[in-house]
């Protein structure tokens, strides 16, 4: 019963809040309260370029929460330890299984354990390469060699990771590129405006694919 009226309340909140993104507060220290300008920045691109009316100030919500289900779009970031427990992880893989979409994006250093925890919410599947072709990368702009590289760290090529559930990407985890760090105000990483575009463009793009499928 309590499983029932989790999915027909999460289901019923996505169609109610169609248009705001929120930052996923999670367990274990790491720091999840990362690139504090970083969404606002993204919301405001794409509400200025592709015709969103997101909210401009994004919530924060808990993983184990039952707020998610409000939100369409979930932004996960940080540098260092994820901890899911055994509810949290139930709470996140209904609301991504119901209509909701999460993407991580690695800071740098959160790759191992984020991995570990995300066995916690889909036990039987593995973080899966996007190939270029991918719609995320040739919707609003164009990405011909896929998710673009924004800050250098240990010299590894940027990779995006998705977990599928029924042919449609639930979650989204960038890896060795940054664009959180793209997306922050020009002073917080004194980026070149080019690659600060590149980033906003590549969110913005991950906006409208959440948002439309």
């Amino acid at each position: 019963m309590k499983l029932i009226f989790s999915v027909f309340f999460s289901l019923f909140s996505l169609f109610l809040f169609s248009q705001d993104l929120a930052i996923l507060k999670y367990k274990g220290g790491g720091d999840w309260y990362g690139n504090p300008t970083a969404l606002p920045n993204l919301i405001k691109f794409c509400n200025q370029n592709i015709n969103t009316k997101i909210n401009p100030k994004p919530q924060t919500v808990e993983v184990g929460s039952s707020d998610i289900f409000q939100y369409p779009f979930l932004h996960m970031t940080g540098h260092g330890n994820v901890f899911f427990s055994e509810a949290d992880a139930e709470n996140l893989r209904n609301y991504l299984i119901s209509g909701g979409f999460l993407h991580i994006d690695d800071n740098y250093g959160m790759q191992p354990y984020i991995t570990k925890e995300l066995k916690k919410v889909f036990p039987n599947q593995e973080l899966t390469e996007l190939p270029v072709n991918h719609k995320l990368f040739n919707n609003v702009y164009k990405f011909p060699k896929g998710l673009p590289k924004i800050h250098e760290h240990d010299g590894k090529r940027p990779q995006a990771f998705g977990i599928f559930h029924k042919d449609r990407l639930v979650l989204l985890f960038t890896y060795e590129s940054d664009l959180g760090d793209g997306w922050e105000d020009a002073e917080v990483h004194n980026d070149p405006a080019d690659v600060r575009e590149k980033a906003l463009k590549m969110g913005a793009n991950i906006v409208k694919y959440a948002f439309e499928n």
